[in-house]
């Protein structure tokens, strides 16, 4: 295997000091910068897109509390809604959806401040690596905590009548829902996620240095990895671009920018999935609030479970079949980008198990980020729901061996056919490291 040629070879292996500043503070800062970070990175997209989805209007100075129970959704947390209607109500509500532009935004930011310390060493020692992840797991579990204190709010409902808010009031069943923080769930699934996305960064990064132990598999792991990255980084740039032509040439452009904010790859991931073959199954008896393209709204309104793919979209909008094309240059570039970043000896048949177990590994992922679990209702001496918009439900369950059995095929596929493209171009180690 080659070694890593050019000005990081001829950096030490060890950590550099700033003269001055004690190895301990040094380290607990570069820790804590990267978790505030990602952390400033999510409030800022979230409190962004609920601005724009109109959560600013809120009553009682809910906004801030609403964009730290977003923040912690889109980190892992788990935030639990509930309702009372006094004595002769309930209020039931629930909602299971990650707004993944902000854990996009989060990741992201998280990883390359996480990474910047390392950015010119070839070769970490494991101690100190895994330092390093633990002190940055303290730093975010501590802002995750700080956040969970301020996810906390009550609204005061009403049912669309004057008449009947006011018996309820004297009734003592005015309609309330409100959410609150989990926070053991919030610290013990944020640690996982934090884990994931810095455990995720060593991967699809050739600069972040690894153990002397670990260098033998990063010709094997590190370029699929990096394919799975681009492949849904690419999917996101398209989605953002289709986004700015409809901010520009649409109405209602609030609401494009809130999908755009919180939502880009909960629709362009789930694009991806569709494409490759995948599916989901779900219905929508009733719209409470969550965007969702008007063909995929139209096979999922039904009373009963409706699957959803590229053939029951094309029913409605025959562009869906458009989805399959695009899943193929993409997922085939993406191949071509690992053969490329591997060394030339690799044969095409390894080349596309390598990627068949990336990419479904990548749409299970997709599929489990992308569920959605959402409903509301109020009812009263427990009969129904009642008046105006205060029922509703949206349900969305990806079909995961689907989704990882077409991910196996099309990696197969896409991985051995890139492996050929790749043949005659410069790989690492031939002439030079690219």
């Amino acid at each position: 295997m080659s070694q890593p040629k050019g000005p990081a070879s001829t950096v030490p292996p060890g950590p550099v000091h700033t003269p001055g500043v004690p190895p301990a503070v040094r380290a607990w800062g570069e820790a804590l910068g990267a978790a505030v970070a990602g952390i400033a990175a999510m409030l800022v997209v979230a409190a962004l897109g609920l601005w724009a989805a109109g959560a600013a209007d809120l009553p009682g100075g809910a906004f801030p509390s609403v964009v730290a129970a977003a923040v912690l959704s889109a980190a892992g947390g788990s935030v639990t809604l509930a309702g009372d209607a006094g004595i002769i109500g309930e209020a039931q509500a629930t909602l299971d959806v990650v707004p993944l532009s902000v854990t996009l935004a989060g990741a992201l930011v998280t990883g390359a401040v996480f990474l910047l310390p390392l950015r010119h060493r070839a070769v970490a020692g494991t101690r100190e690596l895994l330092g390093r992840i633990a002190r940055t797991a303290v730093c975010w579990l501590v802002l995750l905590l700080l956040l969970s204190l301020a996810a906390r709010h009550d609204f005061q409902l009403s049912v669309g009548s004057d008449l009947v808010d006011q018996i309820g009031a004297e009734l003592g069943s005015t309609p309330t829902v409100g959410f609150t923080a989990d926070v053991p769930a919030t610290l013990g699934f944020g640690l996982l996620w934090v884990l994931a996305v810095l455990v995720l960064t060593f991967l699809v990064s050739r600069r972040a240095p690894l153990s002397s132990r670990l260098l033998h598999f990063q010709d094997s792991v590190r370029p699929p990895a990096f394919a799975m990255l681009l492949t849904l980084l690419i999917y996101v740039a398209i989605g953002l671009i289709i986004g700015i032509v409809e901010l520009i040439t649409k109405d209602r452009p609030a609401e494009t920018l809130a999908v755009l904010l919180l939502g880009l790859p909960n629709l362009t991931w789930m694009a991806l999935g569709l494409g490759a073959g995948g599916g989901w199954v779900g219905h929508v008896d009733k719209a409470i609030g969550l965007p969702m393209p008007h063909a995929v709204d139209q096979v999922l309104r039904s009373r009963g479970q409706r699957t959803l793919d590229v053939g029951t979209l094309a029913q409605y909008d025959g562009r869906a079949w458009l989805l399959v094309a695009l899943a193929a240059v993409v997922l085939l570039a993406a191949a071509f980008s690992a053969a490329v970043r591997s060394p030339a000896r690799l044969p095409a048949w390894r080349h596309a198990v390598e990627l068949a177990v990336a990419l479904a590994l990548t749409l299970l992922v997709v599929g489990l980020l992308t569920r959605i679990d959402a409903h509301y209702g109020l009812s009263l001496i427990g009969v129904g729901d009642l008046g105006g918009n205060l029922g509703g439900e949206v349900t969305v369950y990806p079909q995961l061996w689907r989704l990882m059995g077409v991910g196996v095929a099309w990696g197969l596929v896409t991985g051995f056919l890139g492996s050929l493209l790749a043949r005659g171009v410069r790989h690492p180690g031939e002439v030079g490291e690219r």
